[in-house]
């Protein structure tokens, strides 16, 4: 009888560790599945043009320009992980480039007031923003929608739809023309700040509150949380995030576009969706965000480097949405899945 037992435990120990190795597998594949596919993309892109793809102005241009990108999509990370949305990013960088652009070009106003009256734009929008969705408890998804497009209206009568150009070109210097190791300073900047988010989500009560918010409301306002001011300081720091990338896009093209906002929307949600497959399987987290702009962002390159027409890279950031989505919500189901 002992000799059975003695048998079924060692079995048992085989077993377990059998599966381990699986496990360590698994979870590491997971978490860094994302970064693998960039690597393969850069490599396959690099193989296909070789004499093209591995110049450092190209690598420059992957680097360099995507940090508005990055920046907005670091600010959608706040709503997300309360479970809100925020659909007027887009639109609130277009009216802070906007404010910034009009303000210092037109109206002589020093370039860093200027700037900080674009900041103010965000500030403001995402206190309105809060009021209408914390307060008076409207539909996320519905109150950005529709802030998003008053905000497009507003855009459009203060510039009578024109670009506005010629502003103090000590921002484009500062954000494009300083380099460090080829790369702009701009994309420094925007890692810096991927550093201080990460920091203020991983490694604070605030981060671990806005987890608990986001993954029950209820459970977490039954524990003491003000839910009410979390859901509040996430929606206003989204919105400061995307002014100051407003700011930023100012200083990359030297002026600010009416229309040029909107083209951030879908890569935003695609990068922070498809970042939440990564790192961190199942929660949207910042080097998952980071991580996915890139991979994005090469794999737009390489398509225009290869002479793709411009409609596939539509058809590539609203396949890598859908597939995102489908991802980040399987990978989140696994996180919670009670193991045995």
């Amino acid at each position: 009888m002992s000799e059975t037992v003695q048998t079924v435990a060692e079995s048992k120990s085989a077993n377990r560790q059998a599966a381990r190795p699986r496990g360590i597998v698994t979870r590491y594949g997971e978490r860094y599945a994302l970064l693998i596919a960039w690597l393969l993309v850069a490599v396959l892109v690099a193989v296909a043009i070789p004499g093209i793809f591995l110049r450092t102005d190209t690598l420059q241009t992957i680097f360099g320009t995507q940090s508005v990108l990055l920046v907005l999509a670091l600010g959608l990370l706040f709503p997300l992980l309360t479970g809100l949305f925020d659909l007027s990013i887009a639109s609130v960088l277009t009216l802070s480039a906007m404010t910034v652009a009009l303000l210092n070009a037109q109206h002589g106003v020093p370039l860093p007031l200027a700037v900080l009256a674009g900041l103010g734009v965000g500030l403001v929008v995402g206190a309105i923003n809060a009021l209408l969705i914390v307060v008076f408890d409207l539909d996320s998804f519905i109150v950005t929608l529709g802030t998003s497009t008053l905000l497009l209206g507003v855009v459009q009568l203060v510039s009578q739809g024109q670009t506005v150009s010629g502003v103090d070109p000590t921002l484009t210097r500062f954000v494009t023309s300083i380099r460090v190791a080829f790369i702009s300073l701009s994309f420094w900047g925007a890692l810096l700040l991927c550093v201080v988010v990460w920091v203020l989500l991983t490694r604070t009560p605030l981060g671990r509150r806005l987890l608990v918010v986001g993954r029950n409301p209820e459970v977490a306002r039954l524990s003491g949380l003000n839910t009410r001011r979390l859901r509040a300081g996430a929606l206003i720091a989204c919105s400061l995030l995307a002014s100051l990338a407003g700011a930023v896009s100012v200083g990359t093209q030297g002026g600010a576009d009416p229309t040029s906002g909107a083209a951030f929307l879908l890569p935003a949600f695609a990068a922070v969706y498809l970042g939440a497959t990564a790192v961190t399987p199942g929660r949207f987290n910042v080097w998952g965000t980071f991580t996915a702009v890139y991979f994005l962002v090469t794999g737009i390159t390489g398509l225009q480097l290869l002479g793709v027409p411009n409609f596939v890279q539509q058809l590539f950031y609203g396949g890598a949405l859908v597939i995102a989505v489908g991802l980040s919500r399987l990978a989140r189901r696994r996180s919670v899945r009670p193991t045995s």
